[in-house]
């Protein structure tokens, strides 16, 4: 894949093959918080994208113009509004991919649901993904504290402005 260009990036329903293999992805620090457990663990403890049916219904491989595997989303259903889950392959982070990865994502949640309201959370520290989203149309609308698997953090809540799209 040439780093001159951005490769183009569309949707496909995420399969076992694909979870498995994002289990396997290991990020460097501080990213590594981003990690998965391992597949066996997912699938016997049926949680995420290791619960069959959950990921029929809200996960999705993030595809490059190869088919090959560039990441994964989660559109997580709250009311009004479809949370995004976003995880690229860790080879691909900080090329400059992430704007029109984003987009994909955006693209079919809104596809889903044209009414809903798109967000995400994102931890305050992170701002190469802060900019990121940014570029691709969201902007920060709240700050708030919660539950990590370390301890509490804070995060920005970003919602997608639909008018740029």
């Amino acid at each position: 894949m040439s780093h001159l260009s951005t490769p183009h990036f569309h949707t496909a329903p995420l399969n076992e093959q694909q979870a498995a293999e994002i289990c396997e992805w290991v990020y460097e620090p501080p990213y590594d918080i981003y990690g998965w457990m391992s597949w066996d663990q997912m699938q016997e403890l049926e949680i995420e994208f290791g619960d069959p049916e959950l990921r029929q219904q809200q996960y999705l491989a993030v595809l490059d113009a190869k088919e090959e595997l560039a990441g994964f989303a989660q559109l997580f259903p709250l009311q009004q509004t479809i949370r995004l889950g976003i995880g690229m392959r860790p080879d691909l982070c900080g090329n400059g991919y992430g704007t029109e990865f984003t987009l994909a994502v955006v693209r079919t949640a809104i596809q889903r649901n044209p009414e809903a309201e798109i967000d995400l959370e994102v931890l305050t520290w992170n701002q190469r993904a802060i900019r990121t989203y940014q570029k691709a149309g969201f902007h920060i609308t709240d700050t708030y504290t919660r539950r990590t698997p370390d301890d509490m953090k804070p995060f920005y809540c970003m919602v997608y402005n639909k008018q740029t799209s």
